[in-house]
């Protein structure tokens, strides 16, 4: 008879980082630390939503009276903002593990996606493939968007004030509540693939694929506290609107931390391989 062997399988994402389940309200306590750590950090935290709130006003100004244009543009820039506040997660960790959390700690996290092109291309281009990815659902939703306003708007929209009067405040027809049904319905796998997808891509070596997989099994196990943090992103980011982007200074800081501190009550990631390892920044910031 031959000897039996085992087949040592390799164990899933699924079983090297498993979800975690947190309560209903704990979305708050995100926002909490995140304010914590928004203080600490102070103004380089605060550059990020100054450097975000200067160009959504000069884009708001520039498109004005091209309404899909502006919209397009600031829908893309809202899909895209897990991968613009990648310095925040840098930051945010930083904090955590008791490193300086300073403008050197962001340089060497940018310049080490650079210098790891050639040895390691994959790690490389993960930041962009998802970042692409979030771009095209920006761009089939501003498309999809466009065609459902031409085709039940009683007159054509050019301008923001044209979406207001004609959309939001027109009475006996309900284009505008269709309108948010079908963003919802877009937006939801969206929210799902990148509610984690970011923080984890910095944190771990881990693909891209694999991080939109986690950040869903991760919204499957907290329906309802994810729908409180969707709620809580949604509306803070209209007071960053409303406030003609004054208030983007402060929310865009604000939730690029919580959401540090979002992913890391949501996965319990410490068993996968670091992306950067601390040892690994010292010493490229001594080779600089």
């Amino acid at each position: 008879m031959k000897p039996s062997t085992t087949v040592n399988r390799p164990q899933s994402l699924a079983d090297t980082a498993p979800v975690k389940t947190v309560d209903a309200m704990r979305p708050l306590q995100w926002l909490a630390l995140g304010w914590r750590d928004l203080m600490r950090c102070g103004w380089i935290s605060i550059a990020h939503g100054a450097a975000v709130s200067t160009f959504g006003a000069a884009l708001f100004l520039a498109a004005y009276d091209r309404f899909w244009l502006l919209a397009g543009a600031l829908t893309g820039f809202l899909v895209v903002a897990p991968v613009v506040a990648t310095g925040l997660y840098a930051l945010s960790r930083a904090l955590e593990r008791g490193e300086p959390a300073d403008e050197k700690l962001l340089i060497r996290t940018w310049t080490h996606w650079g210098n790891n092109r050639r040895s390691d291309p994959g790690s490389y281009w993960c930041l962009v493939r998802f970042g692409f990815l979030l771009a095209l659902a920006g761009t089939g939703w501003v498309m999809t968007s466009a065609a459902y306003i031409t085709l039940f708007a009683p007159v054509p929209i050019t301008s923001p004030i044209d979406f207001v009067r004609h959309i939001v405040l027109a009475p006996n027809h309900f284009i505008f509540e269709g309108w948010l049904a079908l963003g919802g319905v877009l937006a939801a796998p969206v929210f799902a693939s990148s509610v984690i997808s970011m923080p984890l891509l910095l944190d771990r070596h881990v693909t891209a694929l694999q991080a939109v997989l986690a950040s869903w099994r991760v919204v499957m196990a907290n329906p309802v506290p994810m729908a409180v943090w969707a709620a809580l992103l949604m509306g803070l980011t209209l007071f960053g609107f409303v406030t003609a982007f004054l208030g983007m200074m402060i929310v865009i800081p604000l939730l690029g931390h919580a959401s540090w501190h979002a992913y890391r009550d949501l996965i319990d990631a410490q068993a996968l391989p670091e992306r950067i390892a601390p040892g690994l920044i010292a010493d490229t910031g001594a080779a600089s």
